[in-house]
Order: structure tokens, then C-alpha cells, then sequence
């Protein structure tokens, strides 16, 4: 399709004018086109005016309803085929293959929180009936639902730009419960953002809408990001990036005369343990399946494993010269952009000379390209030195290594809120080492055994999240359904008649959704 190069308000293309930029290719860094233009002042006003209007409507619309508009959104989605592709391409460096994969999955996901909100049931309907007789005072009738928040900003994130972007699974939690998306596109894909947002766009008209029910608004600073979360229209917001940029949205919501939420997921180190019976037994496979979650997509996932503790043994010293070899060999990648590569270069070199390293690739001389690399410290460096605990973005790991088990606990203590923990573990290792299973579960979101944390399976049980500062709210998730109840908020009715109450509560029930009535469970 033909990109216009400007954002996307009531259903129509926004102003040329005004400060402009282009995407670049990470490759060879060469400027494409066509032009994009920042969203003027008055256009960010214009598409939190019409997203509060479009609430009115869009707010009330049944689960069926917005499960079928969902579905819409999904199947446009699908039919950009090889346009999104081939501009995401041009503008990330990934394969084609991870492409059509992230399509693929933000599909999936649109369609499962269809089911959910079709099925109805996530409002967590609770009815009290009342009880005029007890005494020493009449018991009301008391009944609670969740409800939508109202508009909803979303910041597109660089590392995936289909499944953590524009049709991502924020937009997608925060329509499925009935919230507007106000959408501020990642500058470094401002390109595939618009295909999607146009496809986004078709769905909302296909489906009878108000066109305020989403927007899509490009910058390539911070300043339509900052206007977003300041302004008095916009209930909440959902961000994926760096621990800088989600702290600063955080502090502009909490300093709002009506503070909001922000749900922002800022990185993490995801720590991998390898206990003793495993690495005896499977060194080997653990070595190349690590190396593996590392250097995939460059190792610009967030729950790349950036750190591993082993024992300081025989077995560890064989597992570690394997790992460093398997790096050494790994072919350069091109980073995402200037940016990254630029911080990921800085923090190689400023690594290599607080640790030893073990093994490092070779990097292009053009573009963004950058070299895996594997470091290796000891736990009292580890445990003294914070900057080894920082989140290293790229294709890079740190082994850490322990004498006694006393150690590796003190290490795991140490440890702040991460994303993913992963123990590679036999069963008497689990068993040995119960304590330490336990404490992680203090520290993360998601605990992995015998496997790697880069691959999110989107699902109704699915966590991704974790205490701060992986997270600005360890309460939840921004991948599976639990992701809905970020834009949701309980509202109680009190001696309402029945007529006047929403369908969920109403005492026959007519959505046949489960409800808690009096306690209990049942439809």
C-alpha cells in the first residue's frame, strides 16, 4: 500500500507540515521513505476529544459486539500480508519469518480475547441479595462488575513492531474491555505502524464505530508522548521500552491533578540457574540452547537471558568454554537502531573491562551491526558491582559464578523484580534446592524449568510481568487475558432494580456468564 506519512485521526489522514523524519534501515542505514509528520498539538487534542466521545458508545457495546469487532481488526490484519511484511522488513532488519510470526501471533491474540470478552464471564459478576429481615440492620442488595476505564494511551515498542506495537496486546487488552486506544507509533517503524493502524482503522468503520476508537499519532521525540499522559482525557497507559523512558511516564501520571495508571514494562535480566545434577548431566544441550535464547533476534527480547549462576566446578568450567566458543562463531546482527546499537556498543566496552571475556563474534563494519559476546565474574564481584546487574540489550550474557550453595542464595536474594527466572534442574535438584524455588517466585513473573524464556506463549495462564523495576506493577501482565484487567476498574451497585442494571448483573442472567451469587459460584 501507499504510505501517506502522517498519523491517523477519525478514521482519516492526519497534517502534512511541521517537523518530519524517516525511518532508517538498519542494514545499511539508509533514510526511507516516504517522510513522516509529527502530530501537531491541536491533532493529539482532536484524538483524545473524539476518544472520550467514542467512549460514550464504544463502552457500553456488549462482549459480543466487541468480540466481533476484535475479530474484524484481526482479519485486516491478516489481509496486509505482504505489504506488512515487506516494509517491516525494510525497517527492523528481522526476517521475513519472524514477521509473518508476530502477525501471526497478534492475531491470536486479538482472536482469544474475542472468545473472552464473547463468553463474558472475565467481569467477575458478584451478586449479594438482600436480606430485609436481618437484623440489627436490613443486609441491601450489593452487586459488582468490572468496567472499562476510558481512553487508553499505548506507546509501540522497537523489539516487536506487529505483536508489541500498534495491534499489539495492549491495544488489544484495552479494546477487548471497551476502552478507545490512542496509539503513539515507534518512531524506528513509523512505516509498518501505519499499515496496521490503517488496518486497525477499516475494522472500527467495518464494524459501525465512532472512528475515535482508535488513533494513531507519530513523533520521533517525546513530546506527543508526554501530551498523551498529561492529558485529562486519557485514563491509563501501556508501555514497552527501556527503564529510562517507562520511569518518566510513570512520574508524569503520578504528578497529573488525576493520576493515572501506568503499565509499563521496562526490562529485566531474566537469570537462568543451572543446578548441579543438570549441568552433569546435560552441559552439552544447556550450552547450545542457551546460546540459542541469546543471539535470538539479536538478542533484543526482553526476556533474554542476561545472566546465568553456576557452580564453580569441573562441569561448569566445560559448560562455560562451550557457551564461549558457540559466541565467538555466532555471525553480527543488525541492532534495531542507532540508538540501541549505540548503547549496546557503550556497554560492551564498558563491561569488557570490569569482567573476563570468554567468547565475542565479530561485528559488520556497516549499519547496526553488533557482535555476541558471553562474560564471565564471580558472585562477590556480582554482588558488589550493581552495574552487572543492569539489563545489557543486545546478543550478550554474563556467567556468574558460585562456591558453595549459601552463595547462590545471597545471590538470588540480591536480585530485584525481574520478568522470567529459569532453573535448569533435575529432580533431586528441585528438591534440594526447594528453598531457592520458592524465593524466585518473590522475584519474577514467570518461573522456566528445563527450558528458556525468550518464547511467550500467548495464553489464558500467561505472565509476562514481574515485581519493579521489570514493571512498573508486578499485579499484572501484558500478555494472556489476565492483560484485561489493567484497563478495568470494580463498580458496585446498591439497591438497583433489576431493569436498571447492567445484563451481567441482572438476576436472570441472560448472558449466562459464571457469577458469584451469595457466595457462590454458578451460572
Amino acid at each position: 500500500m501507499e504510505l501517506n506519512g502522517t498519523s491517523l485521526i477519525n478514521g482519516k489522514a492526519g497534517k502534512r507540515g511541521g517537523r518530519t523524519f524517516r525511518a532508517v534501515n538498519p542494514i545499511n542505514g539508509e533514510k526511507l521513505e516516504p517522510a513522516f509528520h509529527a502530530a501537531a498539538d491541536s491533532e493529539v487534542e482532536e484524538a483524545a476529544r473524539l476518544a472520550a466521545e467514542a467512549f460514550v458508545i464504544y463502552g457500553r457495546r456488549s462482549g459480543k459486539k466487541r468480540g466481533e469487532f476484535l475479530r474484524l481488526v484481526a482479519q485486516e490484519l491478516e489481509s496486509c500480508g505482504e505489504d506488512l511484511v515487506k516494509r517491516a522488513t525494510l525497517e527492523t532488519a528481522l526476517p521475513a519469518g519472524r514477521i509473518q510470526s508476530e502477525i501471526g501471533r497478534t492475531c491470536n491474540q486479538l482472536y482469544l480475547f474475542a472468545q473472552l470478552v464473547e463468553e463474558g464471564s472475565w467481569v467477575e459478576a458478584r451478586i449479594d441479595h438482600a436480606n430485609p429481615e436481618r437484623k440489627p440492620q436490613p443486609k441491601p442488595d450489593v452487586r459488582s462488575m468490572y468496567v472499562p476505564l476510558g481512553p487508553v494511551a499505548v506507546f509501540g515498542a522497537s523489539n516487536f513492531p506487529i505483536a508489541f506495537s500498534v495491534a499489539g496486546g495492549d491495544t488489544a487488552s484495552a479494546l477487548a474491555a471497551g476502552n478507545p486506544v490512542l496509539v503513539k507509533a515507534h518512531p524506528a517503524h513509523p512505516g509498518t505502524s501505519e499499515i496496521a493502524g490503517a488496518a486497525i482503522a477499516r475494522a472500527v468503520a467495518k464494524a459501525g464505530l465512532p472512528a475515535g476508537v482508535f488513533s494513531l499519532l507519530f513523533d520521533d521525540g517525546v513530546e506527543v508522548g508526554k501530551q498523551l499522559v498529561k492529558h485529562p482525557l486519557v485514563k491509563a497507559v501501556g508501555f514497552t521500552g527501556s527503564h529510562a523512558g517507562g520511569r518518566a511516564l510513570m512520574d508524569l501520571a503520578a504528578a497529573r491533578p488525576e493520576p493515572i495508571p501506568v503499565y509499563a514494562e521496562m526490562g529485566s535480566i531474566n537469570p537462568v540457574f543451572i543446578l548441579p545434577g543438570a549441568m552433569k548431566e546435560r552441559r552439552e544441550q544447556i550450552a547450545s540452547g542457551l546460546h540459542a535464547s541469546v543471539t535470538l533476534g539479536a538478542g533484543q527480547f526482553c526476556t533474554k537471558p542476561g545472566v546465568v549462576m553456576l557452580a564453580d566446578d569441573d562441569n561448569a568450567q566445560a559448560f562455560a568454554a562451550k557457551l564461549g566458543e558457540l559466541m565467538a562463531g555466532t555471525p553480527s546482527s543488525a541492532l534495531l537502531t542507532a540508538g540501541i546499537h549505540a548503547a549496546y556498543c557503550s556497554g560492551v566496552s564498558s563491561r569488557s573491562g570490569q569482567v573476563k571475556v570468554l567468547g565475542q563474534g565479530s561485528a559488520a563494519q556497516s549499519g547496526h551491526a553488533a557482535a555476541a559476546v558471553v562474560f564471565e565474574t564471580d558472585a562477590t564481584a556480582f554482588a558488589t558491582d550493581p552495574r552487572l546487574g543492569v539489563e545489557l540489550f543486545g546478543p550478550a550474557a554474563l556467567l556468574v559464578r558460585y562456591s558453595k550453595r549459601e552463595e547462590l542464595m545471597s545471590l538470588a536474594r540480591g536480585l530485584h523484580g525481574h520478568l522470567t527466572a529459569t532453573l535448569h534442574a533435575t529432580e533431586q535438584d528441585l528438591r534440594e534446592y526447594a528453598d531457592l524455588v520458592r524465593l524466585l517466585t518473590t522475584k519474577v513473573g514467570r518461573l522456566v524449568l528445563n527450558g528458556y524464556p525468550t518464547g511467550v506463549e500467548v495464553c489464558h495462564a500467561m505472565v509476562h510481568g514481574g515485581p519493579y523495576p521489570a514493571t512498573s506493577d508486578g499485579r499484572s501482565t501484558s500478555v494472556g487475558t489476565h492483560a484485561i484487567f489493567r484497563f478495568a476498574r470494580l463498580v458496585c451497585w446498591q439497591g438497583f432494580p433489576d431493569a436498571a442494571l447492567p445484563e451481567e448483573l441482572q438476576e436472570a442472567n441472560p448472558l449466562g456468564i459464571w457469577r458469584m451469587v451469595d457466595g457462590q459460584m454458578g451460572k
